[in-house]
């Protein structure tokens, strides 16, 4: 038997806004019709009617599951690169505790009506809640290593690791370009290539990440130093981050994570060198790391793939990818309806989820979330009613 649901409006993403609409659902979570007040009322059927909007379930791009259990030890606003250090030096803990952190986490982002996510691990302590949970994850493993000469070693030890994922979703990629060499974003490629998978990078969170591949200066040669990495080797760039790292990933759909100080003509090299590329926002990590935002207008205008990304319980207050949206439209201004394709079908066509999520469409199983908007489509709050 078919549910029927109606709410002040329906936003199924791939069509206009549908005021007083009603969508039809089966017990599968399958969508089988979608109508206007007009169309449903010829049908003999119960509606049950909420207050509020109702949109497709959200689609996580960047997160840390792992990291959950760091929520509250790392100070707001240090940099990254500071950060960083505070990561290496405290992400190791109680293998219990972390578990459980975990699950609490992967329950809070589908409590908050998150369908997908694309996650970052580097150890396989995340696969049991995957395996468990409601969400569908596609799991990153994050290869690093700034050292040309460990390359080969290091692409061995990922490929174990994502060998002990399978059969979940699963593919091996960079974690940013301060931390992995030439030869190592080659490997890297080559499996992608082979495995005919996407990629997602961290890519320019920080001026100091520039100024390290400009001139070699900033606050990386610091965590080098803190890392114990002798970077004799290294010879400036005199580029930009990702002007100097992008050529490597050739024509591989690939994530740009956070995009902090990435400016007009990064983006213009980054369109000239790949047309398949999505730009990922993760604005409470990045007022929280480095307490600042990236440039979101000229990312519109220059009319780039954007979806969005809650990043870690370390660089957040909580995965809640409505929270972000309330933040670029109280900062940035963005129109709730530009916001809603971020969050849902960019996000989808990036995970290659697109033919089941982001859109309340016939034939589609997305999940139906119920939000709440002023009547100027302003989100009114972060709380998420999640209908199926």
């Amino acid at each position: 038997m078919l549910k029927y649901y109606s709410a002040d409006w329906i936003f199924p993403v791939s069509s206009p806004p549908i005021k007083n609409g009603v969508v039809a659902v089966n017990p599968e979570g399958t969508i089988e019709e979608v109508l206007t007040i007009q169309e449903a009322s010829n049908l003999d059927v119960e509606i049950t009617t909420y207050k509020g909007a109702i949109v497709p379930g959200f689609i996580n791009t960047h997160c840390h599951l792992e990291l959950s259990h760091l929520l509250g030890q790392i100070p707001e606003k240090t940099g990254l690169v500071e950060f960083v250090q505070s990561i290496i030096k405290i992400r190791q803990g109680d293998v219990a505790e972390i578990k459980v952190a975990m699950y609490n986490a992967d329950q809070k982002m589908f409590d908050n009506g998150i369908v997908a996510v694309g996650d970052i691990s580097n150890q396989v302590s995340s696969k049991e809640v995957k395996e468990n949970s409601k969400i569908y994850y596609h799991t990153f493993i994050e290869a690093m290593g700034f050292n040309p000469e460990r390359a080969d070693a290091i692409m061995e030890y990922v490929k174990e690791i994502k060998q002990a994922f399978i059969p979940l979703p699963v593919s091996i990629v960079p974690h940013a370009p301060y931390s992995v060499s030439p030869e190592l974003f080659s490997l890297i490629t080559q499996e992608a290539e082979k495995e005919n998978t996407f990629l997602s990078v961290h890519n320019q969170e920080t001026e100091n990440e520039n100024a390290f591949f400009e001139n070699k200066t900033g606050g990386f040669l610091n965590l080098y130093q803190f890392l114990g990495l002798d970077i004799s080797f290294f010879e400036p760039t005199k580029k930009t981050s990702l002007q100097s790292w992008l050529p490597y990933i050739k024509e591989q759909k690939t994530l740009l994570v956070h995009n902090t100080v990435s400016n007009k003509a990064d983006i213009e090299f980054a369109k000239q060198n790949n047309s398949n590329l999505y730009w990922c926002l993760c604005p409470q990590a990045n007022l929280y790391i480095e307490n600042t935002l990236p440039d979101v207008d000229l990312l519109i205008a220059e009319d780039v793939k954007i979806t969005l990304g809650t990043d870690s319980l370390a660089s957040n207050h909580q995965l809640n990818i409505l929270s972000e949206m309330i933040t670029l439209q109280k900062h940035k201004q963005v129109g709730f309806e530009q916001l809603l394709s971020w969050a849902t079908i960019n996000g989808a066509e990036f995970l290659a989820l697109d033919q089941q999520l982001g859109t309340i469409e016939p034939g589609k199983k997305p999940g139906l979330n119920l939000i709440q908007l002023s009547a100027e489509f302003a989100i009114e709050s972060d709380k998420v009613h999640r209908l199926i």
